[in-house]
């Protein structure tokens, strides 16, 4: 089966910045992105976990599978967002099947 080359690029952001987010990376252009919770972790600020929060408090995970001539953009946008907030992003090399959706 024949495999594409593609970019996962994860944004990990404080909860109530994901819509922020979002909007900024469809204003770029991105068509797909997936949403998962962060139920917790550990960085520079040592280990935190979602139990016992209230509403939107803790992280969000937004995952999107872009073709590598689009990712300055999607960099440029959540850059625009991730720069005065809490977040992580990271990029990765991947492949995907049916390229036409990304």
């Amino acid at each position: 089966m024949q495999t594409h080359k593609a970019k996962r690029v994860e944004i990990i952001i404080e909860a109530p910045m994901e819509g922020r987010l979002t909007d900024a990376l469809k204003k770029a252009g991105v068509t797909g992105f997936t949403i998962l919770p962060v139920l917790g972790g550990s960085g520079r600020s040592g280990h935190w976990t979602r139990e016992g929060q209230v509403g939107r408090a803790g992280m969000v995970a937004v995952i999107c599978l872009i073709r590598p001539d689009r990712m300055d953009a999607l960099l440029q946008a959540a850059f625009t967002v991730v720069e005065r907030h809490i977040g992580v992003v990271s990029i990765t090399d991947c492949e995907v099947l049916r390229a036409e959706r990304f």
